[in-house]
């Protein structure tokens, strides 16, 4: 078996245990790993890692992942203190408090800067690339497992490489992959993807084999996350998103089939696209980040002929069903490097329709989704901006109230800006739907208020928009003694309501 997966006969000597293999990474030094959500890490050095520390040896890291990892990077390293500094996007609880109590400094980054980041030596000269591996070729490529993110940056420009060989992954991810790189300007090409099925690449990452420094053989599974039941307020608003979608077809403005989807991470946008496993709409495809459980639903249905993403990025169960239908999937499935799944221009030439979560939205479309009253990190920007920026189409979601009631998501003024007004065309709550396109401020925000806000914050909104149009200017009227009052009035009652 393991000739299968550890092809080039004079690597065998770089084997050695995940201990031994950790021993390479010193205090100070700059990681970049493979992984985007908990698919495709690293998991047995650094797990080795923080028993170093555990056992008092100093050691503190810089990580740069592709998206957000399992527990077994971001939690240990987090809960030890070997992880100082965190790029780009991130989903567990340790690294979260680390980062909101200072003690980890991390930059909240829109996932297709980062490769380009990591290949322009902005981050700093890269030390190690510690990835997990389906196999390494003859030639020394080595092939991803379950998601590509910057794996390709990472191995091209690190010092050292360690691969984690996992046997728990199938071979039938083989074949999979299409990693393909773009050079740096002045040089830089037209990425040649007209079609999200269109292969351009190779299905392996090029790897000059006197840089891989050890080889650790594991079979520890992704740790993915839960994904919440579609519930009442998820069927209303993937309801009223196809109801939208239905309309623009009959209105000429998309095709029978749309145009390709994008969908972000988490249990409401996986609900939103489960909704369309019921739909009319037929040869749909997908061109998005995350290749979630509602996808397998749209492939097995008939209704996805292909989804591109960076990751596979199921439930418990959705992994169960993936790895025992690889073979099945793995014909419409296809994984890039997130330079290529994220790139603004890809999104724009193919027409993407981008749908997105939001924490809270404003009365006139700007949109949070990172920062719980202004200061508190949840995850991160991660692709929502690539994607929405340069969609056909850009829609958020949101659930209208949070907290039992407590906080309303539609407010006056957000409390941390990730999407401004000029990108978001369409807001969705499971009270309704408004279409933002053509309209000014104001009729924005008579949209938002009458079909998205809750009943319990309607009259509320509406007195304090009527109230800030008696001021001098009306473009965008605020009353800014107010405009954050709703979140002061959270944080110091418990509540956004008046009582």
């Amino acid at each position: 078996m393991l000739n299968n997966r550890l092809r080039r006969e004079e690597l065998k000597s770089k084997i050695m245990s995940a201990d031994d293999a950790a021993m390479l990474i010193k205090d100070g030094m700059i990681v970049a790993t493979s992984g985007f959500t908990p698919s495709g890490y690293p998991k047995a050095v650094p797990l080795a890692l923080a028993k170093r520390a555990q056992e008092g040896d100093k050691v503190e890291i810089t990580i740069i992942t592709g998206a957000s990892v399992g527990d077994e990077l971001d939690g240990a390293l987090s809960r030890t203190g070997v992880m100082v500094r965190r790029y780009p996007y991130q989903t567990n609880k340790y690294s979260r408090n680390s980062i909101n109590d200072g003690s980890i400094m991390y930059q909240d980054m829109h996932l297709s800067h980062v490769p380009q980041f990591i290949d322009y030596g902005f981050f700093g000269k890269i030390d190690i690339a510690l990835v997990e591996a389906l196999t390494i070729t003859e030639d020394g490529g080595i092939i991803p497992t379950t998601s590509v993110g910057v794996m390709p940056q990472a191995i091209n420009n690190a010092d050292k490489v360690i691969v984690e060989i996992n046997t728990s992954q199938p071979m039938e991810l083989e074949g999979v992959h299409d990693i393909y790189v773009t050079e740096k300007p002045p040089h830089r090409k037209p990425i040649p993807i007209t079609h999200p099925g269109d292969r351009i690449g190779t299905h392996y990452i090029p790897c000059n084999p006197e840089k891989i420094a050890a080889i650790v053989i594991t079979d520890i599974t992704d740790k993915v996350r839960p994904l919440a039941p579609i519930d009442e307020n998820s069927r209303k608003i993937s309801g009223y998103i196809i109801d939208f979608l239905e309309h623009e077809v009959k209105m000429g403005r998309l095709p029978k089939n749309l145009l390709p989807l994008q969908s972000g991470v988490g249990s409401v946008a996986n609900a939103v696209l489960g909704g369309l496993v019921d739909s009319k709409f037929e040869n749909m495809t997908c061109y998005t980040e995350v290749i979630q459980d509602s996808m397998f639903d749209l492939i097995d249905a008939g209704r996805v002929t292909v989804a591109s993403g960076t990751s596979f990025t199921p439930s418990e169960d959705g992994l169960k069903r993936l790895l025992s239908n690889m073979k099945h999937y793995a014909k419409h499935c296809i994984l890039r490097p997130m330079e290529i799944s994220n790139h603004p221009e890809v999104a724009r030439r193919l027409g993407v329709i981008a749908m997105n979560t939001a924490i809270e939205v404003d009365i006139y479309g700007h949109v949070n989704s990172t920062n719980i009253m202004g200061s508190r990190m949840m995850n991160g920007i991660g692709g929502s901006g690539d994607f929405t920026r340069n969609a056909y189409l850009s829609i958020f979601t949101t659930v209208s109230t949070a907290k039992n009631g407590d906080i309303s998501s539609i407010v006056p003024m957000v409390s941390h800006v990730d999407h401004t007004e000029h990108d978001i065309e369409v807001i969705v709550t499971e009270q309704g739907i408004a279409d933002l396109r053509g309209t000014s401020p104001r009729e924005r925000a008579r949209k938002i208020i009458k079909n998205c806000a809750h009943p319990d914050y309607k009259d509320m909104l509406m007195d304090y928009l009527e109230r800030a149009e008696k001021g001098k200017y009306k473009h965008e009227p605020h009353l800014l003694t107010e405009a954050l009052s709703w979140h002061v009035r959270f944080l110091e009652t418990g509540t956004m309501k008046i009582k």
